[in-house]
């Protein structure tokens, strides 16, 4: 070792939405460390604390490296056992395959976690697998999260990722309900170093405005906060919309020739006054007001809604209705309003748009969307009898045992299933359910480009890193584990396997390559709006506006900038008519239960409601096992506002016992003003403490699962989408 000289590698850490730039410095196959790129064009050398956990997950003695299998011991006990991939694979695939012919397709159920978003090969090559299985009862990370997003841009735009970004270096007003971006880094808003960009707003006189039940990390740098009673921003929105027309700030003339109908929101948004939602929301009539033309009276304003927006009863109309805020005030394809991108390697174009409505659970019949159910039906799925239940699940990078709704519930039937294998490092709360575990390489040791992120990121920008450290022979990346078992259960289906072998020689860096070549600024003919729109972006450097590709990117390795986002209607719309479908019908239909639940006198009776929260350092659960993530003063309590703490005489550091209809929990309370009153918060992905584990940082690490406490019955009607904020709990100091 002594002999191997220092290396320096250029790439970008997948640990949240951002993107940041990272420079590795390793010798030989030792990281030695990872700080932020200072000539990476993105992010110009910042990055927060949780790059450096990527050397931590790289040297981490308890990330298992080679396939093991459940082997049973007497007693009841078990021990995990060491095999070959080969070995692995063909267990795999022989257990899922019998299961499927004993029990149909749908026997065999997929959970995704939010890891294959920032991972190449599982976006390119994943599906393969997935296609294999045949199987409806898909799940995913995406309804415990964004999927009012997708829905609302799928039904608007066309397609489910074309989703419009903040410009946020070049707004005067951000308004935002409901993120946390200081903390999540952003979230559907890929943007290092979100701080300095914040503060850049208030430089240039503009105004950053936070609605939020808590005062955040973001809200504590905003001009302006104001607290608002979780799951009452859908009566918010109803009220600024209703301000826009009452008092005649539209403006929609550049909007209507893409969405002739939009004058029809005032007949949904009349009976809204600021007067009629301000005790439900807890805001004044007046700030309502106030709130909409300060927004209106900015040169350019963007509003936007993040996960307390999503995740809550009314999160796909919330969404929705943000959206045609952005759209009346004249913010929606305009310099520092909401944009699209224009990324370099754009799958959207060959990717599917998002079906909608062709399928609902069997147990509770949740709507299916993009091929996906609801997570919050999955245990259910698994504990009812009948045709369909699932008898097997394939567990991709995930962990729903801590991360999703009634999480007890969903352990249970985990702990009840046939079989299942789980392609992770780690032996988590799920994984210990698995009988099979086929362990991926981790970030650094693989190539890497974000599909994902690019689209949505606040500036236009290519980058692609090569694996920082190279891997041992019989270390698989998660591409070859999924097309591995593609091949492996179409072999056993009777079906031809000869493709596979030009899918091995291409791998997905090669799905890439076309990627750019076809893209907006590869070498492919272009129209002349083409020509001219490219070259309208402000490029460092115009030869890298044409001609992109794998090799140019290589060939700069700290990135490629592409100019900040450019309007874009009506090509960024994927309707054939290249119109805005506003459908009223859908989304609207949804106010009969708003009025219902906000203002049915039977439903007036108030109780605490319980809210998670972000930290910086612990956006994913398995970085609990980081000893850097986790050391400090304890980040998982109970809190909860000085007048609520009396109420039940609570003092600070007091143990807390938190009931809700589903589970229960102690914490320890922390009292702060930081919360409004009624309102608590614990944060999410916390709690290791299950038998079987291996985790041995995190289980030290105290901490609860918030997903104890949330509830699978609760869900946004019109998507699915789990409730975790808003959750009614009941509180007492714990003897």
């Amino acid at each position: 070792m002594s002999n191997v000289e220092q290396q320096l590698h250029y790439s970008t850490c997948t640990l949240c939405e951002a993107m940041c730039g990272i420079e590795v410095a390793t010798k030989g196959r030792q990281i030695l460390s990872i700080k932020g790129d200072k000539d990476n064009p993105f992010s110009q050398g910042y990055s927060c604390p949780k790059a450096s956990a990527l050397k931590d997950l790289y040297d981490d003695p308890d990330r298992l490296k080679q396939p093991v299998k459940r082997v049973s011991l007497e007693g009841g006990e078990s021990e995990w056992e060491e095999i070959t991939w080969d070995e692995a694979f063909d267990l795999v695939a022989n257990n899922l395959h019998s299961i499927q012919q004993a029990h149909g397709n749908n026997a065999v159920g997929v959970y995704l976690g939010n890891p294959n978003a920032h991972n190449m090969g599982s976006i390119l090559f994943g599906p393969y697998f997935y296609r294999a299985l045949k199987s409806h009862n898909r799940y995913s990370a995406t309804s415990v999260d964004q999927l009012p997003h997708h829905i609302v841009s799928r039904r608007l735009f066309g397609h489910i990722s074309q989703i419009p970004i903040p410009d946020i270096d070049h707004t005067q007003h951000f308004m935002i309900i409901g993120g946390n971006p200081l903390a999540s880094n952003g979230s559907i808003m890929t943007v290092p170093n979100v701080k300095k960009r914040l503060k850049a707003i208030q430089k240039r006189d503009g105004k950053v405005v936070v609605i939020d039940p808590k005062r955040s990390e973001t809200a504590d740098i905003s001009c302006e906060h104001h607290f608002i009673r979780p799951g009452s921003d859908v009566l918010l929105l109803l009220a600024m919309l209703h301000v826009l027309f009452e008092k005649q700030l539209h403006k929609m003339d550049a909007i209507l020739p893409y969405a002739e109908d939009i004058k029809e929101v005032e007949n949904y948004v009349k009976d809204y006054s600021p007067q009629k939602v301000s005790e439900a929301t807890g805001i004044s009539a007046s700030h309502i007001t106030q709130l909409v033309t300060d927004f209106c009276d900015a040169d350019s304003a963007v509003c936007y809604g993040r996960m307390g927006a999503s995740v809550q009863a009314f999160g796909t109309l919330t969404q929705y209705l943000i959206m045609l805020f952005n759209m009346l005030t004249g913010n929606l394809d305009k310099r520092g309003g909401m944009m699209f991108t224009q990324p370099a390697a754009d799958v959207l174009p060959v990717s599917g748009k998002g079906s909608m409505g062709g399928f609902t659970s069997r147990v509770r019949g949740l709507p299916a969307f993009a091929g996906e159910y609801p997570v919050a039906c999955l245990a259910e799925e698994i504990l009812t009898p009948g045709e369909g239940q699932i008898k097997a699940m394939v567990i991709g990078a995930g962990n729903p045992v801590v991360t999703t709704p009634n999480a007890e519930q969903l352990d249970k039937a985990f702990s009840e299933l046939d079989f299942m294998v789980a392609v992770d490092f780690y032996v988590t709360e799920t994984s210990r359910h698995a009988d099979v575990i086929l362990p991926p390489v981790t970030a650094l040791e693989r190539d890497h480009y974000d599909i994902v992120f690019h689209n949505f990121a606040v500036r236009n920008f290519a980058t692609y890193s090569e694996a920082a450290v190279e891997i041992d022979e019989d270390q698989l990346t998660d591409w070859q584990i999924y097309l591995s078992l593609a091949e492996r259960l179409d072999a056993l289906n009777g079906k031809n396997t000869a493709h596979y072998a030009a899918l091995w020689d291409k791998q997905p860096k090669g799905v890439v390559d076309d990627l750019l070549k076809a893209g907006l600024y590869g070498g492919k003919p272009r129209s002349a709006d083409e020509e001219a729109f490219a070259y309208s972006n402000f490029a460092a450097d115009e030869s890298q506006v044409r001609g992109l590709s794998l090799e140019a990117l290589k060939a700069h390795p700290h990135g490629i900038d592409l100019g900040p986002l450019q309007p874009s209607l009506p090509e960024a719309l994927f309707h054939e008519d290249k119109k805005i479908h506003l459908d009223f019908d859908y989304f609207m239909s949804d106010l009969d239960r708003v009025n219902k639940y906000f203002f049915d006198v039977e439903n007036q009776e108030k109780s605490m409601v319980l809210i998670g929260r972000r930290h910086i350092k612990t956006n994913n659960s398995w970085l609990h096992n980081s000893p850097r993530m986790v050391k400090g003063n304890n980040r998982c309590t109970l809190q909860l506002h000085p007048d609520d703490a009396k109420a039940h005489g609570i003092e600070d550091g007091d143990k807390v016992s938190v009931k809700s209809r589903v589970g229960q929990l102690t914490v320890e309370a922390e009292i702060t003003d930081a919360i409004m009153p009624s309102v608590v918060s614990i944060p999410h992905g916390w709690g290791h403490n299950k038998k079987g584990i291996k985790l041995s940082v995190a289980s030290q690490t105290p901490g609860v699962n918030t997903n104890i406490l949330t509830d699978d019955l609760q869900v946004d009607e019109l998507s699915g989408n789990a409730v975790l904020n808003g959750v009614p709990v009941e509180l007492e100091k714990a003897e």
